[in-house]
């Protein structure tokens, strides 16, 4: 954007003219970024300098009265300003396409500009007032909303914001070019979809339905330090890294697939990237970002996307409230899709379905620069029939409604057969393969895995239940902190120097008061009480999600330590049409022995539902390989004997802990402390190096915690 119509009125070198007041300005966004995120606003000012520097540069470059000396001088200041734009973009690499010199200026930067022109003493033609930018409207996108969905549309204000601010505005759809129609050829005529799903409904003798993938680097320059990627995962990355750009994914749980398509986004650069995926693992989807990819942001949508970060790299949402967001997602400019837990898009006929399939179609179709990464992850991607393969090759561009589309006619013409020929089933089917389907077991790559490892799965409690679990931790926090205060005041604090901060060990003495008292009265709110309304909260996210392994990869266990938190997952099961049994303390030691062997050897149960303390010791259930850890045990000890009811000797897989962890709450801490004191049992037995805690009780350090984070 040129500088046309300005006269100078003022050139100094020193305070006054432009180049202080970027320098100013700069500083502002400098010090937004180091305190966090970077609010709109601040992008915008951000732009402007970065702007008004390049045209301030070529203008000192250019003017010819100007001596030698006075043009070294500004151009160090320039150079100064510069050099704070990059150290910002380097702490927030979200700027970093603001600093483009083709980027195009909104008419909110517009303004800005002139008045940080007219600031500095230059003064600038008048100029005809710039229009604002139009915010997309959520019913005038073309999106094929069917009856009612319109109404339900949202548009958070932060999408208002990305949209006003470039580089982020609503990306231009008219000039997409229209797909060529395909070439006639000698199956042109063949009804094609049946003739597919029944070469893979025949098998193919045993050969696993995965491409061939390329060999993995020696070298692993792609994952951050302490987080190596595992060999079958970096099969996966460099087949991404060669150019494939759609993957039906169908790893079991357990080998990594939510890691291997963000890292598969990071080779390819397809940010901004999309995930669709089921409500208990949103939180998981955010932490994942965060330790593959630290350099990337992401932000979950919840509900109507109050909070939600429209300039973030990684949009996560849920398929529950994916309806009211269709409108605006379908033109944020996505260069990538991830769709997890893919077979709950089975059903064509579903609204779920069509929401997701419609709004793939608009990121295939309008991808900036074209050819998005598009990934489905599921480790069922059949459930009842061959003819679940349906919506998800529809979602991947593998077919459209009835035909195969001309990347897989191209396939499919290659083999020189018809559905009439024999061989044509074999040939097909590994067509399709090519197309992107990447399948390995456990016990295929059990030499990747660790024999036994835990696996934390954060989840958001956001109903009623959640808020009160948050306003007990609050008012607990309040009363640990009247305690210490009084302590502090009185003859006990006489002993304790407070006068650098929050003294530790009168804060322990403080927390056993507490605990003694809890472990006293069975009335009132205290840490247990609270430690068991968060089970009974997390009791349905845990039953979903063992529902999900249930089906993926076979036989469960299910721990948890109160018997309504097991009432309340068996329920779920049943509803989720899952036959399961039950290990209680109440049971004699005849019947409890019919429930193990009905897990052991009856195909159709797929969920032991165990009690933590009753199931902890003596009992084989290695009929399972993967366990969900429901609610936190206080030892570590019985957390680990839990696993070992299914990590035996005969076990023939790696065996998965999925421990569920209520996110911003105290479950939290305590899943941390039961880590540290794995390394007391590692350090003592099995001569490990691993760093331990203190001797003190996993409760009490939880009461130290609440009570150290409510003072400050």
């Amino acid at each position: 954007m040129s500088r046309s119509g300005v006269r100078r009125s003022t050139r100094t070198v020193d305070n006054t003219g432009l180049i202080p007041i970027l320098a100013r300005k700069v500083r502002e966004v400098e010090s937004a970024a180091q305190r966090g995120k970077v609010v709109p606003s601040n992008r915008t000012k951000f732009l402007v300098v970065a702007l008004l520097m390049r045209e301030e540069r070529a203008r000192i470059k250019s003017d010819t009265e100007l001596s030698d000396g006075e043009r070294a001088e500004q151009l160090k200041r320039l150079d100064g300003i510069a050099g704070i734009l990059a150290q910002t973009a380097a702490r927030d690499t979200s700027l970093i396409t603001l600093l483009e010199s083709d980027a195009a200026v909104s008419p909110v930067a517009q303004r800005l500009r002139r008045e940080y022109l007219m600031d500095a003493g230059i003064e600038v033609e008048h100029e005809e007032e710039p229009q604002e930018a139009a915010v997309v409207s959520p019913f005038a996108t073309g999106f094929p909303f069917s009856p009612g969905a319109a109404e339900k549309q949202v548009m958070p204000q932060s999408v208002k914001a990305r949209q006003l601010a470039n580089p982020f505005l609503a990306p231009d759809f008219s000039a997409a070019a229209a797909s060529k129609p395909a070439s006639r050829g000698r199956l042109t005529s063949w009804e094609l979809l049946g003739p597919l799903y029944r070469a893979f409904e025949y098998g193919s003798g045993g050969t696993v339905a995965s491409m061939q993938l390329p060999e993995a680097p020696k070298i692993d320059r792609i994952s951050p330090p302490g987080h190596e990627l595992m060999h079958h995962q970096a099969r996966f990355i460099a087949a991404v890294a060669a150019g494939h750009r759609s993957f039906l994914l169908a790893d079991e749980p357990g080998l990594g697939k939510t890691a291997q398509s963000l890292l598969a986004a990071s080779v390819s650069d397809s940010y901004p990237l999309l995930a669709v995926v089921p409500n208990v693992v949103k939180m998981n989807w955010a932490r994942e970002v965060e330790i593959w990819t630290p350099h990337r942001r992401a932000t979950v949508i919840q509900g109507d996307g109050a909070n939600l970060d429209a300039f973030a790299d990684v949009v996560i949402v849920n398929y529950d409230v994916l309806d009211r967001h269709l409108a605006w997602l379908g033109t944020l400019g996505f260069k990538g899709m991830v769709v997890d837990e893919a077979h709950f898009i089975k059903n064509m006929q579903s609204q779920r379905s069509k929401n997701v399939l419609a709004l793939a179609e608009r990121i295939r179709r309008f991808a900036p620069g074209g050819e998005p990464l598009m990934m489905a992850l599921t480790g069922t991607p059949l459930i009842n029939d061959v003819d679940d393969f349906r919506a998800i090759w529809q979602y991947l561009g593998w077919i459209d409604g009835d035909k195969p589309t001309p990347a897989l006619m191209a396939k499919l013409e290659d083999t020189g057969l018809t559905p009439a020929d024999f061989g044509f089933f074999a040939e097909a089917r590994e067509a399709v393969i090519d197309m992107g389907i990447v399948r390995r077991k456990k016990v295929d790559v059990a030499a990747d895995l660790p024999a036994k490892r835990v696996v934390d799965l954060p989840v958001e409690l956001d109903d009623d239940l959640g808020r009160s679990i948050r306003q007990a931790e609050a008012e607990l926090g309040k009363r640990l902190v009247t305690r210490y205060r009084r302590s502090a005041a009185g003859a006990m604090g006489s002993g304790y120097d407070t006068s650098d901060g929050p003294n530790p060990e009168l804060m322990r003495l403080v927390a056993k008061a507490e605990l003694e008292e809890s472990k006293a009265s069975s009335t009132g709110e205290n840490v247990f009480t609270m430690v068991r309304k968060i089970g009974q909260a997390k009791a349905g996210l845990a039953a979903d999600y063992a529902a999900q392994l249930a089906r993926s990869v076979g036989k469960v266990v299910f721990f948890a330590k109160h018997i309504d938190v097991m009432d309340q997952a068996e329920e779920a099961l049943a509803k989720a049409g899952l036959r399961t049994v039950s290990i209680r303390g109440d049971q004699s030691a005849a019947f409890r022995q019919t429930q193990i062997d009905g897990f052991n050897t009856d195909p159709d149960v797929a969920v032991a539902v165990c009690s933590l303390s009753a199931a902890g010791v003596g009992l084989n259930l290695q009929a399972a390989s993967n366990v969900v850890l429901a609610e936190l045990s206080w030892t570590a000890a019985e957390q680990t004997q839990a696993i070992d009811r299914v990590h035996r000797i005969g076990q023939a897989e790696p065996v998965t802990a999925w421990r569920i962890i209520a996110a911003q709450t105290i479950d939290s801490k305590i899943a941390e402390l039961i880590d540290s004191k794995q390394g007391l049992a590692a350090r003592a037995l099995d001569g490990s190096d691993a760093e331990i805690g203190s001797g003190d009780s996993v409760q009490l350090e939880a009461l130290v915690s609440l009570l150290e984070k409510a003072l400050s």
